[in-house]
């Protein structure tokens, strides 16, 4: 089936979160947001949308294009909510990196307030089925920092396959050297564990 003919939800839930893709009038929040987590993205998120926010409007310009990259099927950003509370708790990105295949790759952060509880890992988990049960993926994969902990023990929990270290393969920000590790996950894999 085409890409663009795929019936995609645009909201996913799970025991204590709900996961949907952005829309126009999220920018307010969204600003906000960014600002509370810039420093706490610095390290390993310095390359992440959210550090390019100054303001609502490029805020607003943000969260419309990651929208629009949803409806073209290039890309795929949710907002991770509380269900309880409506609160922002993280967002997971999920890139194409290969239609054919179908191959994808997955990413995430936690907004600060809400690391440490098992969120990203919970979220992580609907965005793996969202691949594997609505994009058809055969593979989906993952590049953290082997200095983050906390990504690559999401990884782990989420059964992701240990695939290679790449050993002190970049220059950080603040002058340190870290190395970059890789995950992936097949989807006999995924069949496999699946309850």
């Amino acid at each position: 089936m085409h890409k663009l003919l795929l019936d995609l939800p645009n909201q996913i839930e799970t025991d204590r979160l709900y996961l949907r893709s952005y829309e126009a009038g999220d920018g307010s929040w969204y600003y906000s947001m960014s600002q509370k987590n810039k420093s706490h993205l610095a390290r390993f998120e310095a390359g992440n949308a959210v550090m390019t926010i100054n303001n609502l409007e490029e805020a607003e310009i943000v969260v419309r294009n990651f929208a629009a990259s949803w409806i073209a099927r290039q890309a795929f950003f949710m907002g991770v909510f509380h269900k309880a509370t409506d609160e922002f708790v993280a967002q997971i990105y999920v890139g194409v990196v290969n239609w054919d295949l179908p191959e994808f790759e997955i990413g995430y952060f936690a907004n600060q307030e809400y690391e440490g509880q098992g969120y990203v890992t919970e979220a992580t988990k609907a965005a793996l089925e969202f691949c594997f049960l609505h994009l058809g993926a055969h593979r989906v994969r993952l590049e953290c920092d082997d200095a983050n902990t906390r990504s690559y023990r999401v990884a782990d929990q989420c059964g992701m396959v240990r695939e290679g270290h790449l050993r002190e393969n970049k220059k950080n920000p603040d002058g340190t050297i870290s190395g970059t590790l890789l995950y992936g996950l097949l989807r006999s894999e995924f069949t496999a564990h699946k309850p």
